[in-house]
């Protein structure tokens, strides 16, 4: 099943990760100072990723790729982990397509 879990991170951030129904993270969010903000976060995430053109392709100089999930103000969302090859990119694309709309909102109490 996939799902978004909330943590707080060592800073006392609140952050959110979605995973796929393998475990796997395919998208990360930056750092709340509040949980409702996180969520809100989450909710973007569920609106904007039916969207493609909100994903924002991405190669780093190290030659990996990455894409960035966009809301409509232009503000990163989340972000996705490195991956060899292009086409590695767009299954993470489509996974969070397919997935970000029905998951599961499950809050961590421990500190990532």
């Amino acid at each position: 099943m996939a799902k978004f879990e909330i943590y707080t991170d060592k800073g006392g951030e609140f952050r959110f990760r979605l995973k796929a129904n393998n475990g796997q993270p395919i998208l990360a969010s930056e750092g709340y100072k509040a949980k409702s903000s996180c969520t809100n976060g989450i909710e973007s995430v569920r609106k904007n990723s039916a969207d493609d053109s909100k994903f924002e392709r991405l190669e780093a100089k190290n030659g990996k790729f990455y894409f960035n999930l966009k809301a409509t103000n232009g503000q990163t969302i989340g972000a996705s982990q490195m991956y060899t090859s292009k086409k590695g990119m767009e299954n993470g694309i489509a996974s969070v397509r397919k997935n970000a709309s029905k998951a599961v909102v499950l809050e961590l109490f421990e500190t990532a």
